[in-house]
């Protein structure tokens, strides 16, 4: 049983998956120091900023990073590339630093990760060594990501890898959920269904991840240098599902939900990188992904799970969030 105040530092907090894991953090008694470059900016929109020490530096600087981790036992490494521009210049760098502070600390590192590690061809139930073929620019980079920890693991750096599905929930404003479904401010007046209702999709409540991930860096059950865990999350086996729940939740009919407009989408491409970057991973709503949750489930038991429904209404602002968290974004 671990005694004593924990430390950990979140690069990335002002990103919505940094913000929450910071949020739980903090509800299980852990002191937590965020790195941002503008602090002053950030303490005004962050969830509970009056307790998080906050370090001014840029995760692009490796001696920064390592000044802030100085003493810490864990490095959330949440940082994503604004607008995935630059993604291979950026990500790689950032989490190269996160690695050396880690190892100079004995420090263990969490990264959030997606299932853009996974191609069209890739099969329709992922366990965690299932063969990551990407077949797009975002796919490899998250690959080579994940690689790096590897190779960090051989000289005794230790890191916990989560994969999720689509991210949702209360302040992820850049998840498809509130940016490609429902993407009216205020009240929902018509829902946008991005694939073939037949096609499961793969979804993640992102305080129900955030909690499950602090379990796991909590939890006292040996692990190896190197381990990757799959979340669960909400798995649809419709896809239309999703959209029919938004519907519940908004007080609308289903006659309200619409086809997406990848048409508009293809046509802006060329000119909005945001649009380019849909397009690449449309693949996603077309084949279903479901994510294997035996090995979590065998260390931690159930995930924390809130049900769809409750979900729903937190994330769409119709009532306070069943456990009281602050916010999240996807990577």
């Amino acid at each position: 049983m671990h005694t004593g105040t924990r430390t950990a530092l979140v690069i990335g907090i002002t990103g919505s998956i940094g913000r929450e894991v910071a949020e739980s953090l903090l509800r299980r008694g852990w002191e937590v120091r965020a790195l941002h470059r503008d602090p002053s900016a950030a303490r005004i929109s962050g969830a509970r900023s009056n307790v998080v020490q906050w370090i001014k530096g840029d995760a692009m600087q490796s001696s920064d990073v390592a000044e802030a981790a100085r003493g810490v036992e864990l490095i959330v490494h949440a940082a994503n590339p604004p607008n995935y521009r630059n993604w291979r210049g950026l990500a790689l760098p950032m989490l190269d630093n996160t690695i050396a502070a880690a190892r100079i600390n004995n420090a263990r590192i969490l990264l959030p990760a997606t299932i853009y590690n996974f191609g069209i061809h890739a099969p329709r139930v992922l366990k965690e060594n299932s063969p990551q073929t990407p077949t797009t620019r975002k796919g490899q980079v998250r690959v080579e990501m994940e690689l790096q920890l590897q190779k960090a693991s051989l000289y005794g750096v230790r890191s916990i890898v989560v994969r999720a599905g689509d991210f949702f929930g209360p302040g992820a404003g850049n998840s498809w959920l509130t940016r490609g479904m429902a993407r009216a401010r205020g009240r929902v007046r018509s829902v946008y269904n991005p694939g073939p209702t037949e096609v499961g999709h793969s979804w993640a409540y992102l305080p129900d991840l955030a909690e499950t991930m602090v379990r796991l860096i909590e939890c006292e059950r040996p692990m190896y240098a190197y381990e990757v865990f799959h979340f669960r999350g909400h798995w649809l086996e419709r896809g239309g599902e999703m959209a029919e729940a938004v519907c519940r939740a908004s007080g609308i009919g289903n006659r309200r939900i619409k086809a997406f407009p990848w048409w508009a989408i293809k046509l802006a491409a060329p000119l909005v990188n945001a649009c380019h970057e849909m397009l690449e991973m449309r693949y996603l709503w077309q084949i279903p992904l479901q994510l294997d949750n035996t090995k979590l489930r065998a260390y931690i038991g159930p995930e924390t799970h809130t049900p769809l429904a409750d979900a729903l209404a937190a994330t769409l602002g119709h009532r306070p969030r069943a456990i009281g968290h602050e916010s999240i974004l996807a990577a």
